[in-house]
């Protein structure tokens, strides 16, 4: 059994998408084999709901839904780490209160950027939220195209609110970065890499504690995270290669980032509807071809490296 007060990031959070009937209803079922799935590949923990499992379509109770139901589908297995992405400061403090009642292990939030904000107003943000709670915070940021949170707005944060102990960054050229946050803070705040995991081999050097990727791809990106811990860079590099097709591919757009995702997983047994609740793009009969290509690229990269279609089928 998981504790919150052993709740420590080493190795792969998957984001758990949300799965829907025909009808766009929540299938609470399904989401509960979608945390099975992650048990089994060997993930560390688990998010949700994230931009990943479209958030932004969820009502409030619908996000407590879903954190509720995996927290319930973990039984203790593994750590679930509740998103509360809200533009009102008092409203993520709710809700993150709310998540830590219901045995959340951590809290992930996003530095909120509908509009530009000094560091100085969103150390504030956080601080509502970070007084909301005792268990671990982690700070999201994505800002493409401009800066994200220094690493003297990391360290002092931290030295205010001890639990806020790690940061979640999605940027290319991140490495240097990683190195001073953890210089700032002497190690003690964590940094995980976003981002579909497209930079897990150059900067487990640079010194990231895990990676925030899809669901589906979860075991193979376990698989890479373990060979680079044990040296074994040429052959994670080798496995890196044959998977970023799909990653690339799905992170073009977050709405073709949905189907492809649930096309993937659906491809792997583990999800039957692929529904994309609306506002969701239509994909091109092209789009559709070239998803069934990749999926099929993936299913030939687990068998070579002896992992299961669906490792929860195996599970005794």
């Amino acid at each position: 059994m998981i504790g919150k007060s052993d709740f420590e990031i080493d190795g792969i959070i998957p984001i758990i998408p949300t799965p829907f009937a025909r009808d766009e209803r929540i299938h609470t079922a399904s989401l509960a084999g979608l945390v099975d799935f992650a048990v089994a590949a060997g993930a560390c923990a688990v998010g949700l709901p994230a931009y990943g499992s479209e958030f932004y379509k969820l009502s409030e109770d619908e996000r407590r839904q879903v954190i509720a139901t995996a927290i319930e589908a973990a039984a203790g297995r593994i750590p679930v780490i509740a998103q509360v992405n809200h533009f009102s400061a008092a409203h993520a403090a709710d809700a993150a209160r709310w998540a830590q009642s219901s045995g959340a292990s951590a809290i992930c939030t996003a530095v909120p950027r509908l509009f530009a904000l000094p560091e100085n107003d969103i150390v504030r943000y956080f601080g509502r939220i970070l007084g909301a709670i005792d268990i671990p915070l982690i700070i999201q940021d994505f800002n493409p195209g401009g800066p994200t949170i220094s690493a003297d707005f990391v360290a002092d944060l931290h030295r205010i609110f001890p639990n806020f102990r790690y940061v979640k960054l999605e940027e290319p050229q991140m490495g240097a970065k990683v190195r001073a946050i953890l210089r700032a803070t002497d190690g003690e705040v964590g940094v995980v890499e976003g981002w579909g995991g497209m930079y897990l081999v150059e900067l487990i050097h640079d010194g990231i504690c895990g990676v925030m990727p899809s669901l589906a791809l979860t075991d193979i990106l376990v698989t890479i995270w373990q060979l680079v811990r044990r040296g074994e860079q040429a052959k994670a590099f080798a496995i890196l290669q044959a998977v970023l097709p799909q990653i690339v591919f799905s992170l073009q757009h977050l709405e073709l980032y949905h189907h492809a995702e649930k096309r993937l997983l659906s491809a792997r047994g583990v999800l039957q509807e692929t529904t994309v609740r609306d506002a969701a793009i239509t994909l091109e009969p092209q789009q559709v071809d070239y998803i069934a290509f990749l999926n099929q690229n993936i299913l030939s990269l687990l068998q070579q490296l002896g992992l299961r279609r669906n490792p929860v089928l195996t599970e005794t």
